[in-house]
């Protein structure tokens, strides 16, 4: 009944389309397993994607040729990009989605790739031979056979719901937990652990009075994700601001006794970035408002997203806390929030590859290894398709360090430090995030893929196109001599010091008041020179100038640290030979086995001193 696959993707959450279409894409055959074919990549909770971090991790699977740049172009009906007022390294793009649209597209996409194949199941167990995975048994007992096997469970394995005293087992609100498959894999050797996260109430916006509601527009200029040119939308929907208040908070108190995360019935750890609102007033008492965002769910309903109202509470006190908020007055409810308790299996327990330890060629990707957020799971499911193709061919893994990528830092934060708790990506978990910015993310990643055969020859040609002309832009900028008085009402209008004798036109936009536009548009003989090139080559060029010495010290910084990824550690090494190692290293080093120094080094517990005994011991 079944050919043998390349590539089984059990989930088709963000993690597994992702895993399914590089894996594809790349030209193996793959079988995409999901329990609803109507729910395939669909957003559980926000319908936004990118934010801080996530947005550049969201552009970086866009340069590597992924798909979750043009979904969320193609469905977004609002903008922003986040932090304009900071440096460019904390510019991280945002755009509010259609939820249906981005189910749809991401559907669409997956159906015209021709590699994909689909089959509407669980998966209960999978199959190994010599401590290699052979395929998968699903839930109607039918043994499908592969070279590897991508775990994205999301909250699926052993999920219960919880809504107050209610208990429901479900990996979402009416759909079905996911069985067996972590007890089978706890029986091969595997640690296993509860997490928890939550997700508000939908309220029907109709019900919702907006005036009473601070309004949130789209930005003007829409840039999006996609480094290709994908269709913008002509007009946006906004998004509102309201407020708790201490009556809201006195009322959710009430319900504390029967909040399943107080009472005990909880074991998982929920995301401390993203806590629930019975979380954050109790953990912020002093506190007498905390703010929330009213979004909209699409173009074509009248859903409402309450973020940041993520809550557990009995059905009864949500309802009466709403009521109580500033334009909420007469909500009336889609559904009541609930948080969900699930099972996920400790990074630490892969490679960097996303290739578990155990059992060759099985991949975990997505919140089976502990990560919250569309934008980590969907980095990992690329990850997790493009090394399982290439281990099946016997090609090198394709492994991103952490001055490439914020897909780099996650995963090597994953299986260095592992995680007990929902982890989300931040810019502060980035050393090196002046390299890793939103805007050059091509310039780092498009060649590197398009070699792996992923990203596509056109992606690669825009890619060249664009570096030529920032360097022409560069080239115009350090050649072009700026006189004083033609600069002086300019320069006067920015409440910046006039120029006392002539200077390089790029030296001049070192300045901060300055910026590539307004000088250009200020000087009309270098308007005449820049006026046909792209806003994004401008905004390149400009970045590259204002920030070149920053730059070049994280380059440096970079180098130098990456001297110990070059020194690999033998796979059979005997630690127990060091007795000067401290305790914790020992432990550490012989639980994940580092590849190289340099991963030694990132392992939480392990001293500078420790990786200098390893490094004399292995005579280097």
């Amino acid at each position: 009944m079944f050919p043998q696959y390349d590539v089984i993707v059990v989930g088709a959450g963000h993690a597994g389309c992702e895993a399914a279409a590089a894996a594809a894409n790349l030209g193996s055959k793959v079988l995409l397993v999901t329990m609803n074919m109507q729910t395939i990549a669909q957003m559980s909770c926000n319908p936004a994607m990118g934010g801080i971090a996530k947005g550049q991790i969201v552009r970086e699977i866009d340069a590597l040729g992924g798909y979750s740049g043009l979904v969320s172009d193609h469905s977004m009906i609002q903008f922003r990009m986040l932090n304009k007022s900071k440096g460019p390294a904390m510019w991280s793009p945002r755009t509010q989605n259609d939820r249906v649209l981005f189910s749809l597209k991401w559907r669409q996409l997956l159906e015209n790739t021709p590699n994909v194949d689909f089959y509407q199941d669980t998966a209960k167990a999978i199959i190994t031979k010599n401590n290699k995975v052979a395929g998968i048994i699903t839930g109607l007992g039918n043994e499908i056979y592969s070279k590897s096997v991508i775990l994205t469970s999301g909250t699926f394995l052993n999920g219960i719901i919880h809504i107050g005293e209610k208990q429901l087992g479900g990996g979402r609100l009416a759909e079905k937990a996911a069985t067996g498959i972590t007890e089978q894999l706890v029986s091969l050797g595997f640690e296993s652990d509860r997490l928890k996260t939550g997700t508000p109430p939908r309220i029907d916006g109709r019900s919702l009075d907006y005036t009473k509601m601070e309004e949130q527009k789209g930005d003007e200029e829409i840039s999006g994700f996609s480094f290709t040119q994908t269709e913008k939308p002509k007009k946006q929907l906004s998004c509102w601001i309201t407020y708790t208040n201490t009556r809201v908070h006195e009322i959710l108190k009430k319900g504390f006794d029967r909040s399943p995360m107080f009472t005990g019935r909880i074991d998982g750890v929920g995301p401390r970035y993203c806590p629930s609102v019975e979380d954050k007033i109790n953990r912020f008492s002093q506190r007498e408002r905390h703010q929330l965002f009213v979004e909209p769910e699409g173009w074509n309903t009248v859903e409402i997203y309450l973020n940041g109202f993520s809550t557990s509470l009995p059905e009864e006190i949500q309802y009466e806390a709403i009521r109580n908020i500033a334009g909420l007055e007469k909500a009336r409810f889609f559904r009541p929030g609930y948080a969900i308790e699930y099972d996920y299996f400790p990074p630490t327990q892969l490679k960097h590859s996303l290739e578990t330890k155990l059992i060759d060629n099985l991949y975990f990707a997505g919140q089976i290894n502990g990560t919250t957020g569309y934008e980590e799971a969907a980095c990992q499911g690329i990850m997790a398709g493009i090394n399982a193709h290439q281990s099946i061919n016997n090609k090198e893994p394709f492994i991103l360090k952490r001055d490439q990528a914020y897909i780099g830092v996650l995963i090597d934060d994953l299986i260095n430090k592992g995680t007990e708790e929902p982890y989300r990506m931040f810019t502060s978990r980035a050393e090196f995030r002046t390299l890793l910015r939103q805007d050059n993310a091509d310039m780092r990643l498009t060649e590197l893929s398009y070699h792996l055969g992923l990203a596509s020859a056109q992606r690669m040609q825009n890619l060249s196109r664009k570096m030529d002309s920032v360097e022409k832009i560069k080239s115009i900028l350090q050649s072009s001599i700026i006189e004083s008085d033609e600069s002086a009402a300019y320069l006067t209008g920015k409440n910046s010091s006039v120029l006392t004798s002539k200077q390089k036109a790029s030296q001049i936009l070192l300045r901060p008041a300055v910026d590539i536009n307004s000088i250009m548009n200020s000087i009309p003989r270098l308007f005449e020179s820049l006026k046909d090139f792209d806003k994004e080559s401008l905004e390149q060029a400009e970045i590259q100038i204002k920030y070149e010495a920053y730059i070049e010290k994280e380059k440096q910084l970079a180098e130098r640290i990456s001297q110990l990824d070059n020194l690999p550690i033998p796979v059979n090494f005997n630690y127990d030979r060091i007795s000067s190692l401290s305790a914790e290293a020992m432990q550490k080093f012989k639980k994940i086995k580092p590849e190289t120094l340099g991963q030694a080094s990132r392992i939480s517990g392990v001293n500078p001193s420790d990786v200098q005994i390893l490094l004399v011991y292995m005579g280097r």
